[in-house]
C-alpha cells in the first residue's frame, strides 16, 4: 500500500525555463544556444552542469552562482514558474491521506524559496541542505528517512529523470513515477531503463491521484 509520495523539483514542480534562460543571460550565450547544447548534454545521459564547460572551460557552478546572488540576480522561485497542475495535484494527495514530500537536486536557497511558496506538502528538503546529491543511494536513504515510518516501498518518487530519478530511486526500493515533460520527461518516457524501474510513465501530476487509489 502506497502511503507517501515524494517529488522531485526541476521540470516535475518547477518550469525550469526562467533559470535556464538566466543563466545563458548570465555568461553571454544566446539562449537558443545555449538550450541546444544543454539538450545535446541530455541526450548524452550527462550531467546538467557539463553545458557551461562547453562556454566557459573550467566554470565553477558554484562561484558563479554566488556571483548571481551578490549582483542581485540569484535564484528565483515563484508562483509562476510551478507547473499548472501542481498546487492542484499535492492538495488532493494529502486530501487523500498521503504524506507528501518534496526532495530534490537544489541549493539550500532553493529550499527556502519553495517552502515560502507554501506548497501543499509535509516536508520539503535538498541536495545542497543534506550535502549529498542524487543519485546517490544516501540520497534516497535520507528520502526514506524523512517519511513516517521510513518504508521506501510504500513511498513513490515521482521525477523526470532517467538516472537521477527513476533508476537511483527504484534501485533504493522505492516504488517510481517519470512525468513525461521537460527535455528528459520527453527524451527518456520510453528509454528501456524508464519502462524496466518506472511504475508508471504519467502525464501530469494529476494522474497520481487515479493511480495510487488502487495501490
Amino acid at each position: 500500500m502506497v502511503t507517501a509520495v515524494v517529488f522531485d523539483v526541476g521540470e516535475t514542480l518547477l518550469d525550469d525555463s526562467r533559470e535556464w534562460g538566466a543563466w545563458a543571460d548570465w555568461i553571454g550565450v544566446p539562449r537558443h544556444t545555449f538550450s541546444t547544447v544543454l539538450g545535446a548534454v541530455t541526450a548524452a545521459g550527462r550531467d546538467n552542469a557539463e553545458t557551461f564547460q562547453y562556454f566557459r572551460p573550467g566554470f565553477d557552478l558554484g562561484h558563479e552562482r554566488q556571483l548571481r546572488e551578490d549582483a542581485g540576480l540569484g535564484e528565483r522561485i515563484e508562483e509562476s514558474d510551478l507547473y499548472p497542475d501542481v498546487r492542484p495535484a499535492l492538495a488532493d494527495l494529502r486530501e487523500r491521506g498521503l504524506w507528501v514530500g518534496v526532495a530534490g537536486n537544489q541549493t539550500a536557497r532553493a529550499a527556502e524559496l519553495l517552502r515560502a511558496l507554501g506548497l501543499p506538502v509535509d516536508e520539503i528538503a535538498t541536495s545542497g541542505e543534506w550535502g549529498v546529491a542524487k543519485p546517490s543511494a544516501e540520497f534516497f536513504a535520507r528520502v526514506a528517512s524523512m517519511v513516517p515510518g521510513g518504508r521506501p516501498d510504500a513511498t513513490v518518487y515521482v521525477g523526470d529523470h532517467r538516472d537521477n530519478d527513476v533508476v537511483a530511486a527504484k534501485a533504493a526500493g522505492f516504488r517510481t513515477a517519470l512525468i513525461r515533460r521537460g527535455p528528459w520527461g520527453y527524451l527518456w518516457a520510453e528509454d528501456p531503463l524508464v519502462r524496466r524501474d518506472a511504475d508508471w510513465v504519467i502525464d501530469s501530476l494529476r494522474d497520481l491521484s487515479g493511480l495510487l487509489g488502487s495501490c
